[in-house]
């Protein structure tokens, strides 16, 4: 059941994120005609364009990537044992999730105060636009925390 809802939602994200890549991708087309077909730059699709990519990379690293499809520098763990790789993978998620868990009440005050300011074009307050970071921290808490418990169970993280 948890599998099968797990695997609804990462389509779900894997659906938001290709339309964001459309978005981008249209936005980047508008930019190009006003600017050098109309001679009339505009600000707001380079500023679309940023914030889609902001959260097609936080959201999609939180809930769409597989932790196989992650980029790894697995010099010292590839040439380990399975034992080896559950002791790494073991390190690994406990410092994720105590760097992200002693960084998150400042994370949360920080993307608070910025209440305060709003984008340049779009006018959207900073707080509702970086509160997707809030979100990816949590998710990436609640991964390796979860990664952490495989490790404790005897499974590597490549499993």
């Amino acid at each position: 059941m948890m599998r099968k809802a797990a695997a609804w939602l990462r389509r779900r994200a894997e659906n938001v994120a290709a339309a964001m890549v459309a978005v981008m991708f249209a936005a980047f087309v508008v930019q190009i005609v006003f600017r050098y077909f109309l001679n009339f730059p505009i600000g707001w699709t380079s500023e679309l364009s940023v914030v889609a990519w902001l959260y097609i990379t936080l959201l999609g690293s939180a809930f769409w990537l597989k932790e196989s499809e992650e980029v790894r520098f697995d010099l010292i763990s590839g040439r380990l044992g399975p034992v080896g790789r559950r002791v790494v993978g073991f390190v690994v998620a406990l410092s994720a999730v105590v760097l992200f868990g002693m960084a998150l009440p400042a994370t949360v005050k920080y993307v608070a105060f910025m209440k305060v300011e709003s984008s340049s074009y779009l006018k959207i307050r900073l707080d509702v636009l970086y509160s997707v970071y809030v979100v990816f921290a949590v998710a990436i808490i609640v991964r390796y925390g979860w990664a952490l418990v495989g490790a404790v169970r005897g499974r590597a993280t490549e499993e």
